[in-house]
């Protein structure tokens, strides 16, 4: 037989692999040199090569992306799927990715840049996108093998502790500890180590989901996949801290009606902006509290002394309810409780609530009969003060769960309702209960 039959043959061998095998053909090119594999898939019909580079490794997709022609690549990767092209195109350097999506199709860049810009605080912007698709039928050798060629192609990484093995159509089939290969023979297959799952999130999930399926596995790292299950990065132990803290600081500057975008040398301009609409809101809510206190006015004129009350009663609410609030906002944050949990939070708040209200208003009766000698005022601040701090607790367990229940930041405005309710609730129950028992004045 002739050289060039030879050839013709394993050509036609080639292309029957690629067409009716194409998880064994991308199996098999990545066990091959770079060069190789990439003169290999080549060669290869557009539509036969793309169902085999959407089963390659990302980061040995991404290699034969650079030796292959540039005509050929666009021809790959205008065809195939685009969360799969989103893929290998993030395990390149931004310049090298930069350069391909300028090559591609307006509309084909434009869906590639809208996948591989994922909302800020879900999995797929904390993500690391350069992971290795390993196989369970891969050698020690092979798998230890396939780690030092990422390292010495890409940027390496660190804290790897797992190895997460996917299948054929790439999605997750368990994982291997690292150390385990270390005390394995190179011979041994990955099977023999592989360990079920134990969790994984979507590219869309949040901060708090994220936080919830590590901390409920102890996981170092969490694979991230798309929609149809398959894998597309990690997120890693360290990322997740650094995105915990700026959550929990932008927590903080909302709580106060600041903005999450703004930073400590922020220009005016941005500061005036973000902050003067809530500022505009409080300022509403304030005339509404003190419309609370001109339906009292005629009390108020006969008995001035309430009057000098009036903040006793306000700030001691005020603070309890704040107590409230920073205790179940945490809860939902940490997924602690859960809005089923609504009639056992507010119950044990409400019993807070009745119980420190009673032990302040004994110490406020105390300190208000020594100063104005008047048994009724002692009484009408005693009862207005249970009542207020009871209903301050309750209000800060319940807005930011309402809020929740209504899909709204409960950080954003909680802290804003709650000080209008507690002080409307504070003036009027003090206020009222004046009303009542002027007799005893």
């Amino acid at each position: 037989m002739t050289e060039p039959q030879t050839d013709d043959i394993a050509v036609t061998l080639n292309r029957s692999l690629f067409e009716r095998h194409p998880a064994e053909a991308a199996a098999e090119l990545e066990k091959l040199d770079t060069a190789d594999a990439a003169e290999a898939i080549g060669g290869q019909p557009p539509d036969t090569a793309v169902p085999v580079w959407e089963r390659l490794s990302p980061d040995v997709a991404a290699a034969l992306l650079e030796q292959v022609p540039n005509h050929n690549a666009v021809a790959v990767m205008n065809r195939m799927d685009p969360t799969r092209a989103a893929t290998i195109l993030a395990t390149l350097e931004l310049e090298q990715r930069e350069r391909y999506l300028g090559l591609f199709d307006k509309s084909v860049a434009r869906d590639l840049k809208l996948i591989l810009q994922y909302p800020l605080g879900t999995a797929g912007s904390l993500m690391d996108p350069r992971i290795i698709y390993l196989r369970r039928d891969m050698t020690v050798s092979e798998a230890l093998g396939r780690l030092r060629l990422q390292g010495a192609r890409l940027r390496p990484v660190r804290a790897r502790r797992i190895l997460i093995i996917v299948d054929a159509d790439s999605r997750i089939d368990g994982i291997v500890e690292i150390q385990d290969l270390v005390l394995a023979d190179s011979d041994d297959r990955l099977a023999e180590f592989l360990q079920p799952i134990p969790g994984f999130v979507t590219a869309t999930a949040t901060v708090d989901d994220i936080v919830e399926v590590m901390e409920e596995h102890r996981l170092s790292s969490l694979p991230v996949v798309d929609v149809e299950g398959r894998l597309i990065g990690v997120v890693r132990y360290d990322e997740l801290v650094t995105a915990a803290k700026e959550e929990a600081t932008a927590d903080i500057q909302t709580l106060f009606g600041a903005s999450r975008d703004e930073r400590a040398l922020s220009s005016p301009n941005l500061a005036v902006r973000k902050r003067l609409p809530w500022l505009q809101i409080n300022l509403a809510t304030a005339f509404l509290a003190a419309s609370v206190v001109g339906l009292f006015e005629g009390t108020i004129e006969k008995y001035t002394a309430l009057a000098v009350l009036l903040p006793v009663v306000a700030g001691q609410s005020g603070n309890t309810g704040a107590q409230a609030l920073a205790v179940v906002i945490r809860g939902l944050a940490l997924r602690e409780i859960h809005i089923g949990h609504w009639r056992r939070v507010l119950w044990k708040e409400a019993c807070v609530g009745v119980v420190n209200g009673a032990a302040v208003a004994l110490t406020t009766a105390i300190g208000v009969y020594l100063w104005s000698q008047s048994f009724g005022l002692m009484v009408i601040i005693g009862l207005s003060m249970v009542l207020s701090m009871a209903i301050a607790c309750v209000s800060g367990a319940a807005i930011p769960i309402l809020l929740t229940l209504a899909r709204q930041d409960p950080a954003q405005s909680a802290s804003i309702v709650l000080t209008t309710v507690t002080d409307v609730m504070g003036f009027f129950s003090f206020l009222g209960i004046a009303t009542l028992l002027l007799g005893m004045l």
